[in-house]
């Protein structure tokens, strides 16, 4: 696994760090998806002075450790105009990080310091909290997600069947093969150190069994719409539903889940609307199902939502990294999965695990509603362009989910 390479992220991250106009470059994502990994291959590759460091290992961080990495870095650099290369690593942990790193920032841009700066964190909001309040202007934000299809089918010849089941941590997916242990692993070197370590710095949690009950909850409906009130009369000392929205949004910035809105095309109409919930790896979910994996798939309801919340993932992922925004419409009896909007284009998504026959009648009445919108099944049957609705073959999805931008 440590020599497969990422490609099209480490090419767009070695690019962005060669331009002329130095930015920092931030790189956010879920724990375990090879962030360090990747930031270290191109470590290794770079020609010029270079310093890596973690504040991950610290015991009470503070701004002077990145004062102390920085200086290193100009000691290193005699020739202030030959690029250098600086990786801070968990730099969220430190307290008042990014002010910190403006004023060595600023001051290298003054003193004509030609310093590549590249910051790695797993905590979202506190990353992109520190970048707009205090960087500005500063930076470019890479978005590191989950593996794709392509990703793990390359590294470690799995079957879509298995990637489906076993997610999209490559860490873990060494050892799939022992499904007891590949769930273990999940479960307390991931999961609980989200819950136990890093949700803590992201907010005050003031219930944290009601945080564990609700990440449960999350994980035994997805691709499921889910309303707040349904969940309040399922978990135990709730409290309210301002509680658990609240909680159900720091599992979201710390990469576990995704909640989408219900789409009416109004803005005011999709606050608060009752949620969808997306897990953000459908390793998660298995790991937390106690179902293994040849029983998964017999079960054709439970295969059907894993593979709805796969889609449902790759989609979310599409849209944040494109701009855009993912939904679900919903309008009496009629539901469509997904409604991904880029711009003025809309296009409405329907997930058949068989094979796809007719046009689904949510897709066609959503088609009166919103004339423009582009209609698309995933779906076995073969991928092909076709009106009133195009079809995309499910593993033709995940190996290139833009594929949506065809139709």
């Amino acid at each position: 696994m440590k020599k497969y390479i990422r490609q099209s992220l480490f090419n767009e991250l070695l690019q962005s760090i060669n331009t002329k106009q130095n930015l920092i470059q931030a790189i956010v994502g879920p724990r375990q998806v090879g962030k360090t990994t990747l930031v270290l291959q191109l470590f290794r590759r770079w020609k010029g002075p270079r310093l890596y460091e973690s504040a991950d290992e610290l015991s009470t961080p503070n701004t002077e450790w990145i004062s102390t990495q920085w200086n290193k870095i100009r000691d290193k650099s005699a020739n202030k105009k030959s690029k250098s290369l600086i990786i801070l690593d968990e730099i969220h942990k430190i307290p008042r990080w990014s002010e910190a790193v403006k004023k060595l920032f600023d001051e290298d841009h003054r003193t004509n310091f030609n310093i590549r700066v590249i910051l790695l964190g797993s905590a979202a909001l506190l990353m992109q909290r520190g970048l707009t309040e205090s960087l500005s202007g500063r930076f470019e934000l890479h978005r590191h997600n989950h593996w794709s299809f392509k990703e793990c089918n390359e590294c470690f010849k799995i079957s879509l069947e298995e990637y489906l089941y076993f997610g999209g941590y490559p860490g873990a997916l060494l050892m799939r093969k022992n499904e007891e242990r590949w769930a273990r692993y999940i479960r307390d070197s991931l999961i609980e150190t989200v819950l136990s370590k890093d949700l803590l710095l992201l907010s005050p949690i003031t219930k944290p069994v009601l945080l564990r009950q609700a990440f449960s909850l999350a994980t035994s409906y997805p691709a499921q719409i889910l309303s707040y009130q349904k969940m309040l009369g399922t978990l135990q000392d709730a409290g309210n539903t301002t509680t658990i929205a609240s909680y159900l949004q720091l599992l979201s910035k710390a990469f576990l889940l995704a909640l989408l809105e219900r789409w009416s095309g109004t803005k005011i109409k999709q606050k608060g609307s009752t949620p969808k919930i997306i897990v953000l790896d459908n390793g998660i979910i298995s790991s937390m199902s106690g179902s293994d994996f040849k029983s998964t798939i017999k079960d054709k309801t439970t295969w059907g939502r894993f593979l709805e919340n796969a889609v449902g993932s790759k989609l979310y992922s599409l849209a944040m990294n494109s701009g855009g925004e993912l939904f679900y419409w919903k309008e009496r009896d009629y539901e469509v999965d997904y409604i991904l909007k880029l711009g003025n284009k809309i296009y409405a998504i329907e997930v058949k695990s068989g094979i796809s026959k007719k046009l689904p009648a949510a897709l066609s009445i959503f088609k009166k509603r919103y004339g423009t919108a582009s209609l698309i099944t995933i779906s076995n049957s073969k991928t092909q362009k076709s009106e009133p609705v195009s079809n995309i073959n499910i593993e033709d999805f995940f190996r290139n989910p833009k594929l949506i931008f065809n139709n």
